[in-house]
């Protein structure tokens, strides 16, 4: 007997069924969408369009070639245009609310998801989106709830399990999560992604019998790229756990070198962002700026280097009757990319120009934007939040400027721990080599130390290792600096139950150990082009060597 379709299957026959295009010149603007021919599609849409401005099929195709081309401001504008004209128009709007979703309008993209959701309520591309959205957004229950019937629908989808593994991990439930993924690999045993969150689970241990079911995989010549960079992280997470650092390194490094592929990356733009601060950013540029900007004292971001300890630090900060965490939030990052004129989200500084020339009006109301963004993150209305994102960092000027009451705790750890982590974990956008971590690492340092020079006090450190030494004495400190009153609550953390989507969600909802401190000397041997780039960084940690400051 023929196997019946699943619910994702039928929910994107249904959307793909919907209004076909039957018009001699929309079926030959399609075909130049699909040919990557996308000034002609422009061409021939506008042409068609000035003549029926509102054909709803030909402008969901001008904003099918938009999106191809990263333009999806413009899409969006284009398919709010089409669910005004045609309500009913499904498969557009789920375009809309994804493209909304992308674009960090959560609140928006839920609103069509409903509306589209009252078109066709057991959609299940719909639920998977909105399922999405409420875990970005701290819906953690409603997003569970949401992968659990999207699971139960779907017994044989893989990828319905890890969905439901993520949400299950978010709430802290990771046996539960465990066995999730594991439900996923026995469907899909070349399953990249099933295999990595089961290791990125950080408690879980893989067994020799999984170890050889790896191994299989990864020598199957049929294997995505994808299954196969997932496989490797995992694997070399396996022997790490096994203490076999050799056989380790090795996955790790062919890991890294295929998504070091994915990225166009120069080493010199984060030095020339360091250079650019500095020329900008002085303390008379500061001087003649006070007062400016939202007076709002509500945001507390913590950044860094990714792996430094900046959930650990989100957690104990959240166990604070007056802050609520949130997540790793877009907004500073995208807020950069547009004044850089591109979307997306950016981390070079030439941006900073346009920032430099804004009015004080034109301060404040970027701080205010940011602060109504952030509203639907915010689920206990308690007086201050966190915005958790590393990659926050280059953005201290943009920071300081549109939101000068926010407080800034810079999260930090021993460049070789640090490096060597971020070098263990998959990222879908691409890892840099070794030398190159060490040498984002020192301009890192570098930018950080122009801010205590020319705003003194104004970030507060948090060296990791001091943190795990004593950790009353740093967290009585990080709660002096927010100028908050100590509570007995942040130093037990690991009770205080909250969504976390970070890699270290196991960790936080432990005790503190010192057993990750020196962990990187298992791995010495391997890591001398980290070291080497570090230079004096290494050499002088915690300290910031006098050729930096």
């Amino acid at each position: 007997m023929s196997q019946q379709p699943d619910t994702l299957t039928l929910a994107a026959r249904r959307l793909a069924a919907e209004r076909p295009l039957k018009h001699r010149r929309l079926l030959e603007a399609a075909d130049l969408v699909a040919a990557n021919r996308f000034g002609e599609a422009e061409s021939a849409l506008s042409e068609h369009l000035s003549k029926r401005g509102d054909d709803v099929d030909a402008l969901a195709l001008l904003a099918r070639a938009l999106v191809r081309q990263g333009r999806k401001r413009e899409a969006i504008a284009v398919l709010e245009r089409v669910a005004q004209l045609a309500p009913d128009f499904a498969v557009a709007r789920f375009n809309l609310a994804n493209l909304l979703a992308q674009t960090n309008r959560f609140d928006a993209a839920l609103a069509e998801l409903d509306a589209v959701l009252g078109l066709d309520p057991d959609n299940a591309l719909f639920l998977q989106l909105k399922a999405s959205i409420l875990e970005t957004t701290g819906e953690s229950a409603a997003s569970l709830a949401i992968c659990r019937r999207l699971a139960d629908e779907n017994p044989n989808r893989a990828e319905c399990f890890v969905s439901l593994g993520h949400a299950l991990r978010a709430l802290g439930r990771k046996d539960e999560a465990v066995a999730a993924y594991r439900n996923a690999i026995a469907l899909v045993p070349q399953s990249g992604l099933a295999w990595w969150s089961l290791a990125n689970m950080k408690t879980a241990r893989f067994g020799s019998a999984e170890i050889d079911l790896m191994r299989r995989q990864l020598a199957r010549g049929d294997l995505a790229v994808e299954d196969r960079l997932h496989l490797q992280f995992a694997l070399g997470k396996a022997y790490e756990d096994a203490r076999e650092f050799d056989k380790s390194f090795e996955q790790y490094a062919k890991a890294n070198a295929t998504t070091r592929l994915r990225i166009d990356y120069d080493p010199g733009t984060l030095g020339a962002g360091v250079a650019a601060n500095k020329r900008i950013f002085t303390r008379e540029f500061f001087a003649s700026r006070e007062g400016q900007g939202c007076p709002a004292p509500d945001p507390i971001f913590v950044l860094g280097r990714p792996r430094s300890g900046s959930t650990l630090i989100e957690q104990i900060l959240s166990s604070h009757s007056a802050i609520e965490g949130t997540a790793e939030l877009p907004y500073i990052t995208a807020m950069a990319a547009r004044l850089e004129g591109r979307e997306g989200s950016s981390y070079s500084a030439s941006y900073l120009d346009v920032l430099a020339r804004l009015s004080a009006d034109e301060l404040k109301r970027l701080g205010e934007e940011f602060m109504d963004a952030t509203r639907v993150h915010r689920k206990q209305g308690r007086p201050f939040f966190i915005d958790k994102k590393p990659g926050n960092f280059p953005h201290v000027g943009l920071i300081h400027l549109i939101l000068p009451n926010a407080k800034i705790v810079d999260a930090r750890r021993h460049p070789a721990a640090c490096g060597l982590s971020m070098f263990k974990h998959y990222s879908s956008k691409g890892r840099l080599r070794l030398s190159e971590l060490g040498l984002f690492y020192r301009d890192y340092v570098a930018l950080m130390a122009h801010f205590d020079a020319v705003l003194p006090g104004r970030v507060h450190r948090v060296i990791y290792e001091e943190m795990v030494a004593d950790p009353e004495r740093e967290v009585r400190r990080l709660l002096g600096h927010l100028g908050l009153p100590f509570e007995e609550s942040c130093l037990r953390f690991y009770e205080t139950e909250r969504t976390v989507l970070t890699p270290s969600s196991e960790q936080v909802r432990r005790p503190i150990s010192g057993e990750a401190v020196d962990y990187w000397k298992n791995y010495e041997p391997h890591l001398q082009p980290l070291i080497r780039s570090l230079g004096s960084v290494f050499d002088e940690y915690p300290r910031v060597p006098a050729e930096l400051r």
